[in-house]
């Protein structure tokens, strides 16, 4: 038996999802939710909130915030890939490299892990060009160009900067504090090689809410740059791509291992995590909290929703949200 800790988000998880095969539920996926209003108070809450999940990429918009409050001098579309888990379209690739010259810096500067492009189809095309794996083709390369550029800004050492006890992750550190209120129960390194702090899940919905809120600040700049480049922060057809560009004034990332956070331009906050990591069920889970907290937007509701069930490649169910 495991002696490792377990977030009460995670063992105190209700069913959230059924998946519907033929008119038969086939699996549930238990999750959480948390609904937060302006002033950062509980407006909805499923499950227990107050367990410490790690955001994983929906962290990213908070980094953002610290490297702007650092020195980072980008903004629009290169903040936006600041906060991205692109697809590595072409666009993308460009936009970091741009992030990088603007440093002086180039390509092997990256120390994010070396991969193939997110999306099916860019992946296909590196691929079938004969590219290998390469950090600028990563998802993660617009966070580590920025992190990069925010330590030239700074005068900052730049071969260290995954370092936990870098300033720029010291500061990282001290912003997400700030804005979510903390505390950070344990730092580990996420997946793209840099680290990441595990904060409750209610926290992790009131700093989104104050993203999308904020009207001065790095906060306010980092939120317009999503608003207004979605498809920098996600890519061509990704859910959190539509789901931005369809409701006025949200701000919203997607995560690793089921994993949503959404901020509402009245400054109320959601977040969600599947508490089996399993990433079917976390649009549909998400579009049910959206839509009862009054976000109708059909477009928007529609990408999150669609995960069919297939039976000989044709939709025989669905993966549904239930008790929300």
């Amino acid at each position: 038996m495991s002696d490792q800790p377990i977030s009460a988000t995670l063992t105190a998880a209700p069913v959230l999802a059924h998946v519907v095969r033929g008119g038969f539920v086939e699996s549930v996926h238990r999750g959480a939710a948390v609904v937060t209003a302006p002033d950062g108070e509980v407006l909805l809450e499923l499950g227990d909130s107050s367990g410490a999940v790690f955001p994983r990429s929906s962290s990213k918009p908070i980094q953002a915030v610290a490297m702007v409050r650092a020195g980072l001098a980008t903004d629009g579309r290169l903040l936006a890939l600041a906060c991205s888990s692109h697809s590595g379209e072409d666009f993308h690739l460009v936009a970091a490299r741009e992030i990088l010259g603007g440093a002086g810096l180039g390509k092997g500067d990256l120390q994010n892990t070396p991969d193939y492009p997110l999306g099916d189809q860019a992946r296909l095309a590196w691929i079938a060009a004969g590219h290998p794996k390469q950090s600028i083709a990563q998802n993660c390369s617009g966070k580590h160009a920025s992190m990069l550029a925010a330590c030239v800004a700074a005068g900052w050492d730049t071969a260290t900067y995954r370092d936990p006890e870098h300033p720029l992750q010291q500061a990282i550190t001290a912003t997400v504090l700030d804005l979510t209120g903390g505390p950070v129960s344990a730092i580990a390194v996420d997946g793209c090689g840099a680290p990441i702090h595990a904060v409750p899940l209610v926290g992790l919905a009131r700093a989104f809410g104050r993203l999308a809120s904020a009207t001065t600040g790095p906060e306010a700049k980092v939120a317009r740059a999503i608003r207004e480049h979605p498809e920098y922060l996600g890519g061509t057809g990704r859910d959190v791509t539509k789901l931005i560009a369809a409701v006025p004034g949200l701000v919203a990332k997607d995560g690793a291992e089921s994993v949503y956070a959404v901020g509402l331009a009245d400054g109320r906050g959601v977040a969600v995590k599947i508490a089996d990591g399993g990433s079917r069920a976390r649009g549909p889970v998400l579009a049910a909290v959206l839509r009862r907290v009054g976000v109708t937007e059909p477009e928007a509701l529609a990408a999150l929703e669609h995960q069919p069930v297939l039976g000989h490649g044709q939709p025989v169910g669905s993966v549904t949200a239930v008790g929300i």
